[in-house]
């Protein structure tokens, strides 16, 4: 059994973050192992739990794997750990559209498990009873096992919280103080990435573990977290190590920071040898790579530093072997990118805009590609600000509003960021087209 609890909110903001990953590194800091999750499809806050616990950040998103899969992904990520947290999305009961599909409650639902609510008491006193009150009444099933009180301002200002919440029936768990020390920045799609901040990082990371370690009651949230009950799941796996068959190249460093753990793992098991790169400052590509993972990122904030690496951009430009790449892969293989050289790959023309384009997917695919089949459905996240020019005339992917994608038999590109544990025949296919070119 794996001792778990989920940390939620009634609303972004409330300090979800910080509460989940500052109890994450405290408990760390106790020679536990802990493993990190977070709800929903969101790369960056598990760069975060990463750096706490020293594990893998994984995400649980029922849309993007199925309802079925989130305990068998839950207990594959935290095998051997003592303790689980999971840190959930926006509000405890906000899901897909209007619905409460893929929303934290779902989610602790599905891995039967307390929820410890973090509620911002900053401008509020007694009323957040009546607001804890709601919130674990509203839906019986979800057992809201606590509150952490977040920017507490004072010792009165404490007291007549707790003194409200005595009436509720809903214990407290921790009281912070507002503090400065442990904000994280953040730009124009969230928090920045601890890839590009680490050093800041790793001091933030610090003071969040000093402040939930003397503001919460950490043996009461172990105490909780150990009454969740057997989780009736198999763990899921990628399936057994293979040999390497091929080498796939997968770009990483501070441009490339979005991915899923569980798409190296698969590519692995399906045969692949996978060699990390750095397109920012590697001049080639891996030696003996025949095939290249461009995942998702902020190439629009190091248009400039991947412009100036030309040696690279001409070798991509000139691979032969299969591409697949997401969102800012798809810009990487642009023209340009407001108006600085990229790879070419693709004949478009990429910008920055001051829209947002955010929301779940579930796209059709009408082309074949190195990945994917004419007619498949694939359910996926579009997260991004940017726009490329001219759109494709025959788009790799439909959905209910909109199209997506270009492909050709070597290429596969979208904004649709998808979970490849959710679609494992991506990995053995893409594995596959790989293995059939000669390498570089």
């Amino acid at each position: 059994m794996v001792a778990r609890l989920v940390i939620a909110a009634p609303a972004s903001g409330a300090g979800k973050t910080t509460v989940a990953t500052g109890l994450m590194a405290a408990l760390a800091r106790r020679g536990m192992a802990v493993s990190p999750h977070k709800v929903g499809p969101d790369y960056i806050d598990p760069s975060y739990h990463a750096m706490a616990t020293g594990r893998p950040g994984r995400n649980l998103d029922p849309w993007l794997v199925g309802e079925e899969l989130v305990a068998p992904l839950f207990l594959h990520g935290a095998a051997g750990a003592d303790v689980a947290v999971v840190e959930g999305v926006m509000g405890l009961y906000d899901g897909a559209g209007s619905t409460e599909f893929a929303s934290t409650a779902h989610v602790a639902r599905l891995l039967g498990a307390p929820v410890v609510l973090v509620v911002d008491a900053a401008k509020q006193s007694r009323s957040v009873a009546a607001l804890v009150h709601g919130f674990a009444s509203y839906d019986t099933r979800i057992r809201l096992g606590g509150v952490i009180l977040n920017r507490i301002g004072s010792e009165r200002h404490e007291a007549i919280c707790r003194e409200a919440l005595a009436e509720s029936g809903v214990p407290v768990l921790g009281a912070i103080r507002r503090s400065d020390a442990v904000a994280t920045p953040s730009r124009h799609l969230g928090l920045v990435p601890v890839a590009e901040r680490r050093t800041q990082a790793v001091r933030a990371m610090d003071a969040v573990a000093d402040l939930v370690a003397a503001s919460c009651d950490l043996e009461e949230i172990l105490r909780l977290a150990r009454t969740a009950p057997p989780l009736p799941a198999v763990p899921w796996t990628p399936g057994p190590p293979a040999a390497p068959v091929t080498r796939i190249a997968v770009a990483g460093g501070q441009a490339f920071t979005f991915g899923y753990t569980e798409q190296a793992e698969l590519l692995a098991a399906a045969g692949a040898e996978v060699v990390p790169f750095d397109p920012l400052v590697d001049e080639t590509l891996p030696e003996g790579a025949r095939g290249i993972v461009l995942g998702g990122g902020f190439p629009e904030v190091y248009a400039a530093e991947l412009s100036a690496n030309e040696p690279l951009r001409d070798q991509v430009a000139a691979f032969d072997g299969p591409i697949s790449a997401e969102c800012a892969g798809l810009l990487y293989l642009a023209r340009r990118l407001d108006g600085r050289p990229m790879c070419g790959v693709l004949d478009i023309e990429a910008r920055m805009t001051g829209t947002l384009t955010l929301g779940y997917r579930d796209a059709v695919a009408v082309r074949d590609s190195p990945l994917t089949r004419d007619g498949e459905r694939y359910r996926g996240h579009e997260f991004h600000r940017t726009a490329v020019e001219p759109a494709p005339d025959r788009p790799l992917f439909r959905w209910r509003g909109g199209a997506d994608g270009f492909a050709d038999g070597r290429v596969t590109a979208s904004y649709l960021h998808l979970h490849w544990a959710g679609s494992p025949r991506l990995a053995s296919r893409f594995v596959e087209a790989c293995r059939r070119v000669p390498a570089v």
